[in-house]
């Protein structure tokens, strides 16, 4: 069991933060980590930067864009993340898409994230049949949780497949929308809330997209494990300092 799993099995609800690796400079990678570690987040998303963020809202992807033109690489942030163990604790998880990942070698790919400490990997547009006949190996040697994205528009036997496969959480996004364009949630995203917890699945579901205060924290995880913050998030470091980030968390937790 790795640190995801374990993290999963605590008795509280659980706020992930992602956040876009090498923005907003290069070199902020390992100190937001440890930012937010410190301010009781209990796993965090480091976003692989893509030129081609499918699913990604304008927030992320400009982000995205600057961490490239930062210099941003997957090799750069293996670099960056070879230490990360010695002063963080908490369940990391990249995600990202997986051109970069096939570019880099899938296998060396996940034998780089098991030497440095990572625990699981969201890749959005990785078709899980594809994921299961060709990767699943793989992925199993290095200890790596995949994790799969349902949405409301998910039929409930694609859901109970991926249910099956999955041996971490269900990432739940919220709407058919891209990142960072909720405000709130209505009478129809608590209904698929409500409809995903009845169906009783082996994995926790953990909410995504839309959620930006304590209100839709509150909300996302009035029936799932927990929600997960990214562009707000991505928001506040680019507008306030660094050292702001607890107060964000807190925010959020209140």
């Amino acid at each position: 069991m790795n640190r995801l799993q374990q993290k999963l099995q605590e008795d509280k609800k659980l706020i992930s933060i992602y956040f876009t690796a090498g923005y907003p400079n290069l070199n902020d990678t390992v100190s937001i980590i440890q930012d937010l570690e410190k301010s009781g987040v209990d796993l965090i998303e480091i976003g692989l930067p893509f030129s081609d963020p499918l699913a990604d809202g304008p927030t992320i992807q400009a982000s995205s864009t600057q961490a490239l033109k930062n210099g941003m690489t997957t090799e750069i942030l293996f670099n960056q993340l070879k230490d990360i163990r010695k002063t963080v604790n908490i369940p990391l998880i990249i995600m990202g898409y997986f051109n970069p990942m096939l570019q880099y070698g899938v296998e060396a790919f996940c034998k780089q994230c098991q030497a440095i400490g990572i625990d699981g990997l969201i890749i959005p547009d990785l078709p899980v049949d594809v994921y299961h006949d060709e990767y699943k190996a793989i992925f199993d040697t290095y200890g790596l949780v995949n994790v799969f994205l349902i949405t409301p528009q998910t039929s409930e036997e694609r859901i109970r497949y991926i249910d099956s496969i999955s041996n971490g959480f269900i990432y739940m996004v919220s709407s058919a929308s891209v990142t960072g364009s909720q405000s709130g949630f209505g009478d129809e995203q608590t209904a698929y809330f409500k409809r995903i917890a009845d169906m009783k699945l082996k994995n926790p579901q953990i909410v995504g997209f839309g959620i930006n205060n304590n209100e839709t924290f509150n909300q996302a995880t009035t029936y799932a494990k927990g929600a997960i913050i990214g562009s707000a998030f991505i928001k506040h470091v680019s507008s306030e300092k660094l050292d702001t980030i607890p107060d964000f968390v807190s925010g959020i937790l209140q």
